[in-house]
């Protein structure tokens, strides 16, 4: 048997991606092994959101080069979409292929075995404006199934890659969500987190048809799903209409990633974001009315081109006042072919490493905050993995609906299930939970445990 093995570097978007390829794989009768083997075929699917993320993928490839020299060498991703030339250079890869046309790459395969001459079948992905169905049916090693209703994006920030990458929006046909959603719920999944380049940004490019439909329709018309996670959603997209849905909603969770990158107007538009501070303040006010309890995790970039220690401050302000349940904190970094990249006061690595760290000491007082209001309280959770720290303790972690992730004892038959949860001791990055009892069907089994 033919063996194919895959590493995937970056975003969720490509590790759901490396799961639909994968699918393909096993229709031709591959068997996957790990990464680290010899294999037949290796999959290395980039990251080009950053020069590291460039770096990065060429390291793998190589490693996947040295492991077996005559293995057939496949490329894909962002960073093969941007710079398909670039990795054609890199002795022992065979076929290169972006962002598009996935499906097709085990007929390069077959064609190269035929002809061995390198294949390099990346296309201009701005002309492309047809979503590419790739349906996962079940999740290799994930208990909280992913579901890609959309890619690309048209916002065009001056930091950011990703438009060049992955093309303009396209929506997934609604019709063909609902039937995966359905299909992932009768695999056995109670979760589904909806995922995209630009989730929020869903039916843009859709007539009469946009997200808060599709929530609505995800909750009506898939039977026997108990949870909708959306991945990320812009401030801007949060409309009067999304907040209705998540006001009226049973099965939407208490939690949505916002992104901020900036707290300081200033900065926001040199970053070419569509919203201003008041704008955000605004909606988060407006959606944390809608759903009780919400946690909103965020992304924030410190030291872009130009901050100065008073923008930062800004920036630091406006957190405190939002009061988020986490963060995610980048420096600045230069990416190549961006209008940032080519921006003027560009800032030192230590000022923005200062300011990392100042964001990152303020985020996790935010999360032990939040977390602390759940104390004693019961919560729905998924217990997921083994706990990372010591999986032979007989422990779980999983995540509650408001996104906490929660320590609990329980049996390897509740891995997927929503169970009942009371909090005993609220922290950060950790919770310890205790199993209340199963929650299935509606109907409650009442396996208590005594405490």
């Amino acid at each position: 048997m033919t063996t194919v093995a895959f590493h995937t570097l970056g975003c969720k978007v490509n590790h759901y991606e490396t799961e639909a390829i994968w699918q393909f794989f096993k229709e031709h009768d591959y068997e996957r092994v790990d990464f680290d083997q010899h294999s037949d075929v290796y999959v290395i699917n980039t990251c080009t959101v950053t020069n590291t993320g460039d770096k990065k993928s060429r390291q793998v490839i190589r490693r996947a080069v040295r492991k077996n020299p005559e293995a057939v060498i496949c490329v894909t991703g962002c960073y093969a979409q941007t710079s398909p030339d670039e990795i054609m250079e890199i002795p022992g890869v065979d076929i290169v292929v972006g962002t598009q046309d996935r499906k097709k790459m085990l007929e390069y395969i077959e064609v190269y075995k035929e002809e061995r001459q390198p294949i390099n079948a990346v296309k201009n992905i701005m002309k492309n404006r047809v979503f590419e169905a790739m349906d996962v049916p079940e999740f290799t090693d994930r208990t909280r199934a992913s579901l890609k209703i959309q890619e690309g994006c048209n916002n065009f920030c001056t930091f950011c890659i990703i438009p060049w990458a992955r093309g303009l929006m396209r929506s997934r046909p609604p019709e063909d969500v609902i039937k995966q959603a359905q299909q992932l719920v009768d695999a056995g999944y109670q979760e589904i987190v909806l995922t995209g380049i630009h989730t929020g940004g869903y039916g843009e490019d859709l007539e009469d048809y946009n997200l808060a439909a599709l929530l609505r329709d995800l909750e009506s018309k898939v039977v026997g799903l108990k949870r909708i996670r959306i991945s990320s959603i812009e401030a801007s997209q949060i409309s009067d209409e999304v907040i209705e849905v998540l006001d009226q909603s049973k099965k939407i969770v208490r939690h949505l990633h916002i992104p901020l990158q900036s707290g300081s107007d200033t900065v926001l538009k040199r970053m070419r974001r569509k919203y201003t501070m008041d704008f955000y303040l605004t909606r988060v006010q407006k959606v944390k009315k809608a759903l009780p309890g919400l946690a909103i995790t965020s992304d924030v970039i410190v030291g872009f081109p130009g901050e100065t220690e008073e923008e930062f401050m800004e920036t630091y302000r406006s957190i405190q006042e939002i009061g988020f349940s986490e963060l995610h904190v980048f420096p600045y970094s230069q990416r190549t072919g961006t209008p940032a990249a080519r921006m003027k006061d560009q800032i030192d690595d230590e000022t923005k490493n200062d300011r990392v760290h100042r964001l990152i000491e303020l985020s996790d007082q935010q999360a032990k905050e939040y977390a602390s209001l759940f104390e004693d309280e019961v919560l729905e959770v998924i217990p997921e993995v083994p706990y990372k720290k010591d999986p032979d303790s007989g422990l779980y972690e999983g995540y509650s609906d408001n996104y906490l992730k929660v320590v609990l004892e329980c049996s390897p038959d509740m891995i997927g299930k929503v169970v009942k949860v009371k909090i005993t001791e609220a922290g950060y990055p950790y919770n310890k939970g205790q199993f209340v009892r199963v929650m299935e069907d509606d109907e409650v089994y009442n396996q208590v445990v005594s405490s």
